[in-house]
């Protein structure tokens, strides 16, 4: 598979009909609410009426899908769900009914929407063309669903696109993982940030709404191949920590715990995604933050699974 987009559609389409796999979750619902206000028809499908990991799934999507529908796949158990063999298993059989599915159905498009993790964290400088390393069963699950869809998709001849995004942040985060979504609401629950060490390793942070607007350019163009989601602009944890701090009034107590592991920081060449998309403006750290306190990340989080 190209290791950078290519466009099937030279001028921007809508597709007849964008099916959400994985309704539930931050990334799906999100998406949803722009493609809404894009007025696309889409067709959510969550957990409660597809249980991917369930022996009918493959029957009961084949039942909703039509040659016409583009699919973007968001569904996994994410970390926080486990990172043990039970999980990665679960994991896997969600991509074998979706892969059951998708072969019959012969959709017109397919989006899977994989992670960063399934790069080395010990490279520095990761573009598309970096081999896919796993260190940890999170992020073998993901290398193992994009081959499994590939291969499902190109035995369907279905044009498919991965996908990888780096940590991804906002308002309605359903995971709270370490860095911006947990640090805004700790700092608005308790007026403190905790880090690991003196927060110095630099990260990639992308806010949700550039995820979901790569994902509708990718649809509206039919895009094909591979692409990592970064703003290609990688800053410190503790600058992060900083200037939700400034936003929200400077009183935020920092605090840092004793270093466990070793310092790696981890930055993105985003050459391709400028090339697939020129023109496309990121948002930068400082308005993203703003927006996610605006926004509302602070509200009770709905609660994460499969999807």
């Amino acid at each position: 598979m190209k290791a950078m987009l290519i466009h099937k559609n030279a001028n921007p389409t809508k597709p007849a009909r964008v099916v959400t796999i994985g309704a539930g979750g931050f990334v799906a619902a999100q998406l949803a609410r722009l493609l809404k206000e894009g007025e696309f028809e889409c067709r959510p499908i969550g957990s409660k009426e597809v249980d991917l990991i369930a022996p009918s799934a493959a029957e009961r999507l084949k039942a909703v899908l039509t040659p016409d529908d583009a699919v973007v796949i968001t569904a996994a158990l994410t970390p926080d769900k486990g990172r043990d063999l039970a999980t990665l298993m679960k994991n896997l059989k969600m991509a074998e009914s979706l892969c059951a599915a998708l072969a019959e159905s012969k959709c017109k498009h397919v989006i899977y929407i994989s992670s960063d993790a399934v790069y080395d964290p010990r490279v520095f400088l990761i573009n598309e063309d970096t081999a896919c390393e796993a260190v940890d069963l999170y992020a073998l699950m993901h290398i193992a669903r994009e081959k499994m869809l590939g291969h499902a998709c190109q035995g369907a001849g279905i044009p498919f696109a991965i996908l990888r995004p780096c940590a991804v942040y906002g308002a309605g985060d359903t995971h709270n993982s370490y860095g911006p979504n947990r640090f805004i609401r700790s700092a608005i629950d308790h007026s403190k940030i905790t880090l690991f060490g003196g927060g110095e390793e630099q990260r990639d942070h992308v806010f949700i709404d550039d995820l979901t607007r790569i994902i509708r350019l990718c649809l509206v163009h039919r895009s094909t191949g591979i692409l990592n989601v970064v703003s290609g602009g990688s800053v410190s944890f503790k600058s992060v920590a900083l200037r939700i701090s400034s936003v929200l009034g400077g009183n935020i107590e920092i605090v840092c715990l004793p270093r466990t592991s070793q310092i790696t920081h981890r930055h993105f060449d985003n050459t391709a995604a400028l090339k697939s998309f020129p023109g496309f403006e990121w948002t930068t750290i400082q308005e993203g933050i703003q927006r996610s306190i605006a926004d509302g990340t602070d509200a009770p989080r709905p609660a994460a699974g499969t999807s």
